[in-house]
């Protein structure tokens, strides 16, 4: 057994022992339905596989669209896509079906979704200054999904929230339809919430990478940083973005040994051009 098993074997012992203890109290849980419990946490701990990912990022993909739909401009959209996947393909997870969006959404903001959804925000792309900005908001936002930061919450909540309510879980299996409400749930409460800092710190130091890599000034994010950094925090459009990240000044902090071990690259002319003729919203 792995130690990854084992330990996930320990933490599912654990949560079974101390739901034995209580239900045998309140004489309300059988040998079958704490089996059928189990089967259920050993599903929460483990990793998804790539057809589940793909169906939670469709699903967390819609709650975002449904919140602000996309924007009707295609050229936008096709260019937003092509710097997107260029900068995707520098990832460790080149052939994920990525997809790339314009919200059609006035606040300054970026999200991703696992299985290779990325979104900007209508308000983030009116404010940005070169292709290479925006380079390194979307590298950001794909180290989110290399990394599988939202699958790695959404498995320790499910367990954490399981191992809490075992009783009321070992009532019966649940229906897709309980499960499609609990992504969607997660997906919910981590766009209002945000992830842990730790891995925002970390979307940060890899987007500045897969930005070099890709050829772009690797300084791009950390201008945008600088540039959030002289907004007010307290304006309604910024509210949500500032809630669920470390404050700007923080983030410059922790990129700047990393920036230290950057060549800088030259921003090709074309890029700028390209950035002024397709990147304009009206």
């Amino acid at each position: 057994m792995t130690p990854r098993a084992r330990i996930a074997s320990l933490l599912l012992g654990l949560g079974l022992a101390s739901a034995i203890t209580g239900c045998q109290h309140l004489g309300q849980l059988d040998a079958g339905k704490l089996l059928d419990a189990a089967k259920d946490f050993g599903k929460a701990s483990r990793e998804a596989t790539p057809e589940e990912e793909a169906e939670i990022g469709k699903q967390w993909a819609a709650v975002l669209v449904g919140a602000a739909p996309l924007l009707k401009d295609p050229a936008a959209q096709r260019y937003v896509n092509q710097v997107g996947r260029w900068v995707s393909l520098q990832s460790e997870r080149p052939d994920l079906d990525w997809k790339f969006g314009i919200l059609d959404d006035p606040d300054f903001n970026a999200f991703a979704a696992p299985g290779g959804y990325v979104f900007v925000t209508k308000g983030l792309v009116a404010n940005l200054k070169s292709e290479s900005e925006l380079a390194g908001v979307l590298g950001h936002e794909i180290a989110h999904v290399v990394r599988k930061h939202h699958l790695v919450a959404l498995r320790k909540s499910a367990l954490m929230q399981g191992l809490g309510n075992l009783a009321e879980s070992a009532k019966g299996s649940a229906t897709s339809q309980a499960v499609t409400q609990r992504i969607v749930g997660g997906a919910k409460e981590m766009i209002t919430h945000g992830l842990d800092q730790g891995d925002e710190l970390e979307a940060d130091r890899m987007g500045v990478v897969l930005a070099a890599r890709s050829g772009y000034d690797p300084y791009g994010l950390p201008a945008v940083l600088q540039r959030l950094q002289g907004m007010d925090p307290k304006d309604s459009g910024l509210a949500l973005l500032f809630s669920t990240h470390p404050a700007p000044g923080a983030r410059l902090d922790k990129l700047e040994p990393v920036m230290a071990r950057l060549d800088r690259y030259a921003t090709q002319p074309q890029l700028a051009d390209r950035f002024v003729r397709s990147a304009r919203i009206k």
